[in-house]
C-alpha cells in the first residue's frame, strides 16, 4: 500500500486551446478537470495499477469536496483532513504544439492545530504503508523543518519514506536520510547550489546529496531520461515518446512507478520511465493505466552518458 500525504493538493483545471493570445476571449478545444497535487497524481497513478492507495491532504470548501469526490471516483481512499481555507484551483493552458502555460495558486495557510491533525492523520493511517510518499510544496504555515519531522517520525514507525520537494523543505530533511528522494534538473541544481549541464553534472549532484543523507536520488532528467543514484551504484534510463501531450504529473507518474516496482534497482527505474513516458502522452494530468505502458520503449543502462546535455524541463 503507498501513503500518500499531499500539504498543498489543488483542483487542476486543463484548457486545449486553439493559439494563446494575451487580451483575447478564447475558446477551448476540450477541458477536464483532474484531483491534483503531487502526492494526490501518485496515488491516481498507484491506483490506476491496481495498487492500494490512501491519499492524506487538507481540504477545505467546495473546492476541497470536489476533489475528495473525484478522489473516489479514481479508486482511491481520501483521508481528508478538514480545514478553513479553500483548497486551491490549478489552471493549465495547453496549446497545439504542446506548449504549456501554468498558473498554480498560492494555496490556503494551515493553522497550527489543522497543522497538527495532519499530522495525526498520517501516524493513523501509515500503519501496514510499504512506502509513504510526501510530495509537493508546503503551504503557507508549515515551517521548512515540516518534512524533516515526518521522515524521522516514518523511519521510527519502520515505514519507508520517499519524497519529492524542493528549496529549504528538501535540504532540511537530508539530514533525516528520506529513502529516495525525487528532483528534477532544477531542484537538483537548486539544492546543489550551481547550474547543471550535463547528465555528468547531474550524476555529480545526486551523489552530494546522497553525501548528505538521501539513501538514493531518482532524477528526472526531462526529456534526456532519468537517473537513480543508490549507495550500490547508478543507473540510467530513457524511453521513446512519439509525441508530447502534457507533462503535467509525469514526474509524479514516475515516482509512483519506482515505488510500486520496489523502490530501488534498475527494474523499478525502468518502470518509472515507462510511466513517465506514458504520462507525457496523455490529456492534462491525467495519470496511465498498465494499457497505456511500453516497457519494449525503455533502455536502461549502467554506462551513463555524462557527456550527453540536459534540457530544459519541470518534471
Amino acid at each position: 500500500m503507498i501513503l500518500t500525504v499531499t500539504p498543498n493538493p489543488s483542483l487542476d483545471r486543463t484548457y486545449e486551446l486553439p493559439g494563446l493570445i494575451r487580451g483575447s476571449v478564447l475558446r477551448a478545444t476540450a477541458d477536464r478537470v483532474d484531483p491534483g497535487g503531487k502526492g494526490v497524481n501518485v496515488s491516481r497513478a498507484a491506483a490506476a495499477a491496481g495498487h492500494r492507495t490512501v491519499a492524506v491532504a487538507p481540504l477545505g470548501g467546495p473546492e476541497g469536496a470536489l476533489l475528495a469526490r473525484l478522489l473516489g471516483e479514481h479508486g482511491i481512499e481520501a483521508a481528508g483532513v478538514p480545514i478553513t481555507g479553500s483548497t486551491r484551483t490549478n489552471i493549465t493552458l495547453v496549446e497545439p504544439d504542446g506548449t504549456l502555460t501554468k498558473i498554480n495558486a498560492t494555496g490556503p495557510e494551515i493553522a497550527p492545530a489543522e497543522a497538527g491533525r495532519l499530522l495525526d492523520t498520517v501516524r493513523a493511517r501509515s500503519a501496514g504503508a510499504d512506502w509513504i510518499a510526501c510530495c509537493g510544496s508546503l503551504p503557507r504555515g508549515l515551517p521548512p523543518q515540516w518534512y524533516a519531522d515526518l521522515v524521522a517520525e516514518s523511519h521510527r514507525a519502520g515505514v519507508r519514506i520517499a519524497l519529492d520537494t524542493s528549496g529549504a523543505a528538501l535540504v532540511a530533511a537530508l539530514r533525516e536520510q528520506p529513502d529516495v528522494i525525487k528532483p528534477n534538473t532544477q531542484e537538483l541544481a537548486e539544492a546543489v547550489g550551481r547550474p547543471l549541464a550535463t547528465v555528468g553534472d547531474a550524476l555529480e549532484a545526486a551523489q552530494e546529496l546522497c553525501e548528505l543523507g538521501a539513501r538514493s536520488v531518482l532524477a528526472s532528467l526531462g526529456a534526456v531520461g532519468q537517473l537513480l543514484v543508490e549507495r550500490s551504484g547508478a543507473h540510467f534510463a530513457a524511453a521513446r515518446v512519439h509525441t508530447v501531450r502534457s507533462d503535467v504529473g509525469a514526474g509524479d507518474a514516475s515516482l509512483a512507478g519506482f515505488l510500486s516496482a520496489g523502490g530501488a534497482g534498475r527494474a523499478a527505474l525502468s518502470a518509472a520511465v515507462a510511466h513517465g513516458a506514458a504520462a507525457v502522452q496523455l490529456p492534462g494530468s491525467a495519470m496511465p493505466a498498465p494499457a497505456d505502458l511500453d516497457p519494449s520503449s525503455v533502455v536502461t543502462t549502467e554506462d551513463i552518458p555524462v557527456d550527453l546535455a540536459l534540457t530544459e524541463q519541470t518534471t
